[in-house]
C-alpha cells in the first residue's frame, strides 16, 4: 500500500537520500517502497541540535535516514545517559525511544523523540 503525502507549495521532503522540493502548488505524492521519508518540518539540522534532547533527536534522525543504528549507537547512548542524569524526568521518554530502536522501528523512535523535545521545552520554560 502506498503512502500518501500531501506537500504544501515549496515544501521539501527527504525520500531516501534525496531532497525533493515541491513547486508553487499543492502536490500529492503516492510513495511505494521502503525508503526513509521525512518532511521538512520534522528535519533537525546540526545547527539546530543545540540542547540535550535536540541532540538525541538529531542522532535518532540520522539512524532513521541512514538506516544504520550501529553507526550512531555509542553517540546515542552517551547523549541519553547525560540527558537522564541531568533531567531524570526524561527517563520514560528515553525508554520509549530505546524500545523503538531495539525493535527496529526508527520512524516511531523519531516520533517518540519529538515527545522528548516537547518535554524538554516544558522543563526549560519552568526553570
Amino acid at each position: 500500500m502506498a503512502l500518501k503525502v500531501e506537500l504544501k507549495p515549496n515544501e521539501r521532503i527527504i525520500i531516501g537520500e534525496s531532497v525533493i522540493t515541491n513547486g508553487d502548488s499543492r502536490t500529492i505524492l503516492l510513495i511505494e517502497g521502503d525508503a526513509p521519508i521525512l518532511r521538512e518540518k520534522d528535519v533537525l539540522t546540526t545547527d539546530q541540535a543545540n540542547t540535550p534532547a535536540r541532540r538525541v533527536y538529531y542522532v535518532v534522525q540520522r539512524m532513521y535516514l541512514d538506516k544504520d543504528i550501529g553507526r550512531f549507537k555509542d553517540e546515542y547512548f552517551e547523549l541519553v545517559g547525560d540527558l537522564v542524569r541531568a533531567a531524570p524526568s526524561c527517563l520514560p521518554y528515553v525508554d520509549a525511544i530505546n524500545n523503538r530502536i531495539l525493535t527496529g522501528q526508527l520512524y516511531k523512535a523519531l516520533k517518540d523523540a519529538k515527545a522528548l523535545l516537547a518535554h524538554e521545552e516544558e522543563i526549560l520554560t519552568h526553570v
